[in-house]
């Protein structure tokens, strides 16, 4: 079943001389239990594609549907809704609370959502991202690396149908990009998520069952 499917969307920013076209007719299809690369250089359009994947930001034109409904027929507080039960950020800026301890940034998901995970799960969670020692920390006491794993461990918390990250490794070692990896592979193999990535980080080529180019706002997909 398809998961987000895209049809000739395209992504314009300004008007008249200052128009940008960010997105240029992009046709995609995520499936459910797929994992999803789509490989660019910064300022290739990833992030705007993304965002429009998850409903954050609608196109200029085209169609974007999540999980069979179009996202555009939607009033504000459906998409809110939509987003907060069906698809899982990990974005760049980390988007956590600077005045919210790690536990914190998981207890407020706990006030919006009724399908978290167990607190078993949750620990083993955090232990396989190697920051369960760091629940009582803020996050300008982290590093970006850590604000980067706490970020993909409370989308994951989140149990979303579909995962949408924006260069999730960007600051981790090689060893934890083994182990994210590993994890986004398995939320799209054995719990049948559709999990979809942008990035330039090609360590996570291995892990990926389809891998998409986008360059110049243009998506092309790898044979």
């Amino acid at each position: 079943m398809n998961a987000i499917q895209m049809q000739h969307v395209n992504k314009n920013f300004g008007t008249g001389v200052g128009k940008v076209q960010a997105l240029k007719d992009i046709n995609f299809v995520a499936k459910k239990g797929d994992l999803n690369l789509v490989v660019g250089p910064s300022g290739s359009g990833k992030s705007t594609f993304l965002t429009i994947a998850g409903g954050l930001q609608k196109p200029s034109s085209g169609i974007v549907e999540i999980g069979g409904v179009d996202v555009s027929s939607l009033s504000n507080k459906e998409s809110d809704q939509l987003r907060l039960h069906k698809v899982g950020f990990v974005l760049q800026n980390y988007d956590l609370l600077p005045y919210l301890t790690v536990k914190e940034q998981f207890l407020l998901v706990d006030r919006v959502s009724d399908q978290t995970l167990d607190e078993h799960s949750l620990q083993l969670l955090l232990a396989d991202l190697g920051i369960n020692q760091l629940v009582d920390k803020y996050p300008p006491e982290l590093s970006g690396g850590q604000m980067q794993r706490v970020a993909i461990a409370r989308a994951l918390y989140q149990r979303p149908t579909i995962v949408l990250a924006d260069e999730p490794t960007a600051a981790l070692d090689t060893q934890r990009v083994q182990i994210v990896g590993k994890l986004l592979a398995q939320l799209a193999h054995q719990r049948g998520e559709a999990v979809i990535v942008v990035t330039h980080d090609n360590r996570l080529r291995q892990f990926a069952d389809h891998v998409y180019h986008i360059i110049d706002g243009q998506m092309t997909a790898e044979q």
